[in-house]
């Protein structure tokens, strides 16, 4: 097929929707695709293309429970997936269950391909490509054998830096989600608004996790003088902050304010009602399915990388600085 797809100047996926007998490709090209076809002696398997039709409808979808924004993804996986005729099958990555582990229980479920949601290595994800059509989720991976969804964390950490300073804010630190997913961009953002208003940049070491937060505000109260503002790597390690600096005494945002990052649906509870960045999770969740199902159902092999804008959503945790 990529013999005949050369031959004639186009697409092996155009090729595969020729031979398939779908919609898509003029009648000029059939015909400059069968002729190909017959000169270099090409006939599709048939028993490889029966073998593809009774092939498992199955979707999996790698997982760490823990992590609200992943369980968000699945709730909005799952329709995306039924509309084009799939189920979803959950492989769970646990601490006590490594990645390799949920990876051959979702094969051994057939599945016809994997949504990789979080972290992993660019070498991790590029094996498991090659056994199955991957698309990975939140890693800013690049790579010729797998699909990508990610969203624009820089852009986000941007704009929720930029929305500090303009409330008054110059004593500004992040808290950061070391490896995570997404990281490194956040961290990018955040410095590159610091260094464009000449505010120097602090970034205190942290994870994605309430834990990591309470650790980040006992760090916070041995600054001198107390910063007047956080953005925290995430919602959970957002929460973890604003919840230890109540417990010492502060306000939030009366003495510090908080911003998180992801739209959770922990930030939006009355109590917390979190000032954050929302990632596009309806999006992000049918961009994924899309770039599995172009694989499986429509024959696209090349790779396809989509990144997500981001939105700021004020909430009750952000205010002007103290006077």
């Amino acid at each position: 097929m990529a013999d005949v797809a050369a031959k004639v100047g186009v697409s092996r996926a155009l090729v595969s929707i020729v031979f398939r007998g779908k919609e898509g490709a003029s009648q000029e090209t059939r015909d400059r695709v069968f002729q190909a076809a017959a000169e270099l002696g090409y006939h599709p398997d048939t028993a490889a293309q029966l073998l593809r039709s009774h092939r498992s409808r199955h979707l999996g979808v790698l997982y760490t429970p823990a992590e609200p924004f992943h369980v968000d993804l699945i709730e909005a996986i799952y329709p995306m997936a039924e509309k084009h005729g799939y189920d979803v099958v959950l492989g769970a990555q646990t601490p006590t269950r490594a990645m390799t582990k949920a990876v051959e229980e979702l094969l051994g479920f057939r599945t016809a391909a994997v949504l990789l949601l979080g972290d992993a290595t660019l070498a991790e994800v590029t094996r498991l490509a090659a056994r199955v059509p991957l698309v990975a989720v939140g890693p800013h991976l690049r790579g010729d054998a797998f699909d990508t969804v990610s969203s624009d964390d820089s852009r986000g950490a941007r704009l929720a830096v930029e929305h500090l300073v303009e409330l008054g804010h110059r004593h500004i630190v992040h808290v950061d989600g070391g490896v995570k997913a997404g990281a490194a961009d956040r961290r990018r953002g955040y410095r590159a608004v610091m260094r464009k208003h000449g505010l120097p940049a602090t970034i205190i070491p942290g994870a994605y996790t309430e834990e990591s937060g309470a650790l980040a505000a006992r760090e916070l109260l041995r600054c001198d003088p107390l910063p007047t503002a956080v953005f925290a790597g995430n919602d959970r390690c957002a929460v973890g902050i604003v919840h230890a600096l109540r417990r010492f005494g502060l306000t939030v945002p009366g003495d510090v304010s908080v911003v998180g990052f992801d739209g959770s649906r922990a930030a939006q509870l009355p109590h917390i009602d979190l000032t954050t960045v929302r990632q596009d999770i309806s999006g992000t969740a049918e961009a994924a399915v899309e770039s599995a199902i172009e694989r499986l159902d429509d024959g696209r092999t090349e790779a396809k990388h989509v990144i997500r804008k981001t939105q700021l959503i004020v909430r009750g945790t952000t205010a002007p600085p103290k006077r």
